[in-house]
């Protein structure tokens, strides 16, 4: 245990963030350079090593987080890292953009504010990093055996690392132009900043992970082709169908989904733009949808100079507080103010889209909304509350609904798919097509990035058994599994 007065000395304290008005002049991180670790090992020790850590049970990938919590109290970085890989190839993504399932289930947070185990997560791997602890873990003999990784984004990442580690030749196919997935272009740089995907990536090539970009599996490549060059195959190409808002006007210029929006404002950020072809800058913008995306898109118009930005959710307003629906240690719905709602904005909650209207030009102007309540489950329309608000960009951020379907990978695999529209598996991972895996959004449908490198890391493990016989590789997690967040 770290220090057995620990949670009794020390309030929780979170990483600083930069103030408001500097950092939506940038796309740097927000947070202030180097802050967190003259804190952080107050923070660690007021892990209690309770005698059944639910944190473990919170966290999809089983993060081993008290052990590195004491490493962390005791500065001893290079044991605090090695604990904390033992479970996740790729700590630096989750500390940064993983919204902490396990502190909702520390035990702490059962009268007090939670341990603070997403900072000292993010801290322990960039000292990692800074100190040159994190080094290339080439296999000691090849396999033999062959594996192509279709989509890199974190479940295709990790399982390409944990099968090119066990010995296997890996290749990761990425229709991008570069690696990363929504890691690179869904996620905007204020977030999590580029350079951490890039270095990733350079220890991946160095243990000998083979990167092909810019080619599409079921359109550039035969899917059906593509298996018989390779002894298998793990699909991680995410769930990337967005879903729409079919409301009279939506053919009007100026609404995107948010994953038109995003990739162009990281494209400025990788050098491929001067400015982005979408942009917010003077335009009264409103995002639909109150999750992640909807405040990705928040912080990015922002930063490009919008005149007002509002963002519309259809829900109620959550409680800050849990309720009896969401008990400890559940991973409860709660208000939540992101950096991008700190740097301004207005959240609408318990409202719906009717319709849009736009010029003689086409172009999008006002959006028409109503005020909703919910009544069996279902959204009902408030008479008289209807009204319109300035609406010069649109960004639909309503989530996904599954795996694209039109570019030919389902079909000409065979692959069957589950009742939600997602690509069946089995215990192992393993699709109706032997030798044929599918981890991440793919088979699980829209969820967490840590639970995208847990199903990475467990269908290495089934192709590894499948290629070999057997496996050392870790298997945390089952497809049916869901640890303690609802």
């Amino acid at each position: 245990m770290a220090d057995p007065k620990g949670f009794l000395n020390h309030g929780r304290e979170v990483a600083e963030t930069r103030p408001t008005e500097e950092r939506v002049r940038d796309w740097n991180e927000v947070y202030v350079p180097g802050s967190l670790l003259p804190i952080i090992s107050k923070q660690a020790s007021r892990c209690m090593d309770c005698g059944i850590p639910f944190c473990h049970n919170g966290c999809p990938l089983g993060n081993l987080i008290p052990e590195w919590n004491d490493y962390a109290y005791r500065e001893d970085w290079s044991a605090a890292q090695e604990r904390l890989h033992a479970t996740n190839n790729f700590p630096e993504f989750t500390g940064r953009l993983c919204p902490a399932p396990c502190e909702s289930a520390c035990v702490l947070g059962i009268n007090q504010p939670a341990v603070t185990i997403k900072n000292v997560e993010v801290s322990i791997i960039d000292q990692a990093w800074d100190r040159g602890d994190v080094a290339p873990q080439a296999p000691e003999r090849l396999s033999g055996k062959t594996v192509a990784v279709i989509g890199s984004g974190p479940a295709g990442l990790a399982a390409a690392q944990q099968l090119t580690r066990a010995g296997h030749t890996v290749a990761v196919y990425e229709r991008a132009d570069r690696i990363g997935g929504l890691l690179r272009y869904g996620i905007p740089e204020f977030k999590m900043e580029k350079r951490h995907i890039n270095r990733r990536i350079e220890q991946m090539r160095a243990e000998g992970t083979k990167f092909r970009t810019e080619i599409e599996i079921g359109r550039d490549i035969d899917a059906a082709k593509l298996r018989k060059r390779y002894d298998a195959v793990v699909i991680a190409a995410g769930a990337t169908v967005s879903r729409d808002l079919p409301v009279p006007g939506r053919e009007l210029n100026g609404i995107h989904f948010a994953m038109e929006y995003l990739p162009l404002a990281n494209k400025v950020q990788e050098g491929d733009y001067v400015a982005p072809p979408i942009t917010a800058e003077g335009k009264h913008v409103v995002v639909i949808g109150g999750g992640d995306t909807g405040a990705d898109c928040v912080g990015t118009a922002h930063r490009q100079g919008a005149a007002s930005v509002t963002q519309l959710e259809i829900m109620p307003k959550p409680g800050e507080e849990r309720n009896e629906g969401q008990p400890w240690p559940t991973f409860p719905m709660l208000y939540k103010v992101t950096s991008a709602h700190e740097e301004g904005g207005e959240r609408v909650y318990s409202v719906s889209t009717t319709h849009f209207e736009g010029d003689e030009d086409g172009n999008v102007q006002f959006l028409h909304l109503v005020e909703v309540e919910f009544k069996d489950g279902k959204p009902a329309q408030k008479p008289g509350t209807e009204r319109k608000i300035p609406a010069q960009l649109v960004t639909l951020a309503m989530g996904f609904t599954g795996t694209d379907q039109e570019n030919g990978l389902v079909s000409q695999f065979g692959l069957e798919l589950d009742a939600r529209g997602n690509v069946a598996r089995d215990a192992d991972f393993q699709t109706n097509v032997p030798g044929v895996y599918v981890a991440g959004d793919a088979g699980r449908g829209q969820s967490l990035i840590v639970w995208a490198i847990a199903e990475g890391r467990s269908a290495a493990h089934g192709v590894d058994r499948f290629l070999t016989g057997a496996s050392d590789l870790p298997a945390p997690i089952r497809p049916t599994d869901r640890a303690l967040t609802v």
